[in-house]
């Protein structure tokens, strides 16, 4: 198989900083991991000279502005970042020849479902940080149609800040938590997302297929349950309550039902996709075993 040089921007985040960690079993292939330090996608300029001076066969964007309640009073950063920088990505990616993953989210919906949605269905976010990644998505295909959009879900590593950590932290300060069970979806642990791209990449349909695909690990759960799972597998005796999202007012609103059906990306590539349970226990031996 020949060389493959994969460009991933946002390399200090969670899913940057997995793809670090994935790289060393993809010993044929060259990466460029650049931090917003490096490269600021929403600056046209700077993108064109960073991508001309590595040319990449392949671009990631992991980059984004993920605050989801500072997005409501910082719009035009996260439009900047979220929207407009992702069509930039796009547009410098066409001209160069080189195939363009981007990231998205499930925030792209409303919640109001009661099945899995699938990549066709109606979008109509709720809150800023949702509006800013359905305006990337349109950017992208608008510059780049041949472009591979993943919309994923309840992101969480062992790097950076997330749910999972979080909670570890207060179950080991606090007696007891509360945490909402009336908004229901699927984990996403990014070390099998970024799996999944470079199965992707390598995939004999990687340079035909294009368009909106959806990821995250199978089931279906309630933050609570994530939380009583993280609990349990940490040996906590921490009490988690269940309480409705009323009593856990935010800046930004939030989805009620954020599943997605994966059948497209299982299909077009297929795809194994682990179950969240078991990547959770993944995620949390390599958590404990840095903290012993």
């Amino acid at each position: 198989m020949s060389n493959l040089k994969i460009l991933i921007t946002g390399a200090n985040g969670q899913l940057g900083n997995e793809f670090r960690s994935l790289a060393t079993r993809y010993h044929n292939d060259s990466f460029i991991f650049l931090s917003r330090q490096e490269l600021s996608i929403d600056d046209a300029g700077n993108v064109q000279q960073v991508l001309r001076q590595h040319n990449p066969d392949w671009v990631v964007n992991c980059a984004a502005y993920t605050a989801v309640d500072k997005a409501e009073t910082e719009k035009e950063q996260a439009m900047a970042i979220n929207a407009e920088g992702a069509g930039i990505l796009a547009s410098v990616c066409t001209e160069l020849g080189a195939k363009f993953i981007h990231i998205s989210t499930d925030y792209v919906f409303d919640g109001s479902s009661a099945d899995p949605y699938n990549e066709d269905a109606a979008t109509s976010p709720i809150n800023t940080y949702g509006h800013t990644k359905l305006r990337g998505e349109q950017l992208v295909l608008q510059n780049n149609p041949d472009a591979i959009i993943i919309r994923t879900s309840w992101v969480y590593s062992y790097f950076g800040n997330n749910f999972v950590k979080t909670m570890m932290r207060l179950m080991k300060e606090r007696e007891s938590i509360n945490v909402v069970s009336d908004q229901v979806g699927s984990p996403t642990y990014a070390a099998d997302l970024a799996s999944a791209i470079m199965h992707i990449i390598h995939s004999p349909n990687a340079k035909k297929a294009s368009g909106i695909f959806h990821y995250s690990n199978e089931g279906r759960i309630s933050w609570y349950e994530f939380a009583q799972a993280i609990k349990e597998l940490i040996g906590s005796n921490c009490c988690v309550n269940p309480i409705p999202s009323s009593q856990y007012p935010t800046p930004a609103r939030r989805p009620q039902y954020s599943l997605l059906d994966k059948s497209r990306i299982r299909g077009a590539f297929d795809l194994e996709i682990p179950d969240w349970r078991k990547s959770l226990e993944i995620c949390i031996v390599r958590l404990k075993t840095t903290a012993s």
